[in-house]
């Protein structure tokens, strides 16, 4: 597992995701023109349009070059992402100060506690009496970013999965960094996951 740390503009936050690519991208290769795979219909989204344009630019400082049309390109390049929320259900002591910090993710069933009353078999009342507690729910959002580069004649070159989790619900703040972190150190060692950070305004 390699790191690597990349700056688009600021340092305010930092995104870090996973990322493998896998490879087997020519060591002279001249042409590369490329066209965008059309996407499904109910994917040809202005979202879809609006990553579509971020991978544009990365692919540009690659070196790459947009051709006319696929009929003039060398390359086919497509992409596919999505965003998972997973809500948590989380309960605090309405007195921090006395009873101390607990939540319990309804997701993964796990239970964790810092309250005095919890031992191995949970709460009980006998021990400090009966305890008032607030309940929310917080959200973590799982996205994936996949961007694949095959040849005119549909063999795969490169292809990367970026995975970044968060607590952010806004998609379009953090697909800039998972698309950056697509081509970090492009086109880098093939099949070996990396972390990879980000900093963005």
């Amino acid at each position: 597992m390699t790191a690597l740390t990349v700056l688009l503009t600021g340092c305010a936050t930092t995104i870090r995701s996973d990322v493998t690519a896998f490879h087997e991208w020519p060591a002279n290769l001249q042409d590369k023109s490329y066209a965008f795979v059309t996407p499904s219909p109910e994917n040809d989204t202005l979202e879809y349009r609006n990553y579509q344009n971020l991978l544009r630019a990365e692919l540009a400082k690659q070196g790459f070059g947009e051709a006319s049309g696929p009929d003039s390109a060398n390359l086919r390049v497509s992409m596919g992402f999505s965003t998972t929320d997973f809500p948590e259900r989380v309960l605090q002591a309405a007195d921090p100060f006395f009873y101390g910090p607990g939540y319990w993710p309804g997701r993964y069933g796990y239970r964790y506690g810092a309250w005095p009353g919890y031992g191995r078999f949970g709460y009980s009342p006998f021990f400090y009496g009966p305890m008032d507690v607030e309940e929310s729910v917080r959200h973590k959002y799982e996205r994936e970013l996949r961007v694949t580069i095959d040849d005119r004649n549909g063999k795969k070159l490169y292809d990367v999965t970026v995975q970044s989790s968060s607590t952010k619900r806004a998609t379009p703040e953090v697909m800039p960094a998972m698309m950056a972190s697509a081509f970090a150190d492009f086109p880098g060692r093939s099949g070996v996951p990396r972390k990879v950070e980000v900093k963005v305004e």
